[in-house]
């Protein structure tokens, strides 16, 4: 792994704990997006392609790595709650406490999809779980979506890097695509929000 662009500490896990340190740096991963799945899970897949991992044991690690990162993020929310959320909301411009609860309630009707789909989206996969915490999404229910998206999320990386060997960073590049394409979904999203929050009769200031 020496002639490796992942991030030294990665491999260094990885090297000195095996499938755990996969499992550790995606653990990590959830808490801090910056630090890039589609590079720890691909290299994690080629790795047992050489035979220094056992192929069924960093499926598992990875995944168990993805649903404490996430079971973290989930009582963050939690802790945080409702009423803290809120004051912080209504002190940001453009933001009512009425977005809020429309935000609530569509948790409440859409919560499972979310966290389901959410572990398969570019940094939305690790801040879905502070809703889930923030609305109190029973634990179990959260576990088995968690586990469920997260499984999926990291098979497929883990065996796109298995099955291409030394061409496990080509992995990435496509990935880079997906993310940007989620990323700008996601902002114009929250233009259009502020747009429609500005200019639609009574929002913003009123004209005199």
């Amino acid at each position: 792994m020496s002639d490796s662009s992942a991030p030294q500490w990665i491999t260094g896990l990885m090297e000195s704990l095996g499938a755990p340190g996969a499992g550790i740096a995606i653990a990590l991963e959830n808490l801090f997006p910056p630090i890039p799945s589609e590079v720890i899970l691909p290299l994690a897949g080629f790795t047992a392609a050489t035979g220094q991992m056992n192929l069924v044991a960093v499926l598992i690690w990875t995944t168990v790595g993805s649903v404490v990162g996430a079971v973290a993020l989930y009582w963050v929310g939690a802790l945080l709650g409702r009423d803290r959320t809120v004051a912080i909301a209504a002190k940001i411009p453009l933001l009512k406490v009425a977005d809020i609860e429309k935000t609530e309630a569509w948790f409440n009707k859409h919560g499972t999809k979310a966290v389901f789909f959410g572990r398969m989206l570019p940094i939305f996969r690790s801040l879905i779980s502070v809703p889930a915490g923030i609305e109190r999404m029973p634990l179990p229910i959260f576990l088995g979506l968690t586990t469920l998206g997260s499984a999926i999320w990291n098979t497929l990386f883990v065996m796109a890097g298995y099955l291409l060997g030394d061409n496990w960073e080509s992995v990435t590049e496509y990935v880079s695509v997906y993310s940007k394409v989620v990323l700008a979904v996601a902002a114009l999203a929250v233009l259009i929000f502020l747009g429609v929050r500005v200019f639609r009769p009574g929002g913003g200031q009123r004209r005199g």
